[in-house]
């Protein structure tokens, strides 16, 4: 729901590095730390867009987005990174207000799981 893309940032934390950059696992899902703001939030399920919303009398306004991301990223990857699958260009992480976040590009190598 938010209008422009934002980095993933995935701290050196895990200790596998991708070619350069850490590679992300499923709970790199941290608002902020991880997964950085998207711009401005379309979604009338977040409050603060539905209250600027209703202010201009149902005309749509977008608000800042904060992401809201509870649960860690649904990955069918079998490629574990401590403990826990990869994240993939299929990998997918759900926003409380209605967003779902995929990533888009990685500056990673290709990992083919046997």
């Amino acid at each position: 729901m938010g209008l422009t893309p934002a980095p993933l940032t995935v701290l050196p934390l895990n200790r596998v590095m991708a070619q350069g950059p850490p590679a992300g696992n499923i709970m790199d899902n941290k608002p902020i730390v991880n997964i950085a703001p998207f711009g401005m939030c379309r979604s009338v399920a977040n409050p603060v867009v539905a209250s600027a919303t209703a202010a201009a009398f149902g005309v749509l306004t977008p608000m800042p987005c904060v992401p809201a991301t509870a649960a860690p990223w649904i990955s069918t990857s079998r490629v574990m990174i401590a403990g826990s699958p990869m994240i993939t260009k299929d990998s997918k992480c759900l926003c409380t207000w209605g967003g779902q976040i995929t990533a888009a590009m990685s500056p990673a190598v290709t990992v083919k799981a046997g």
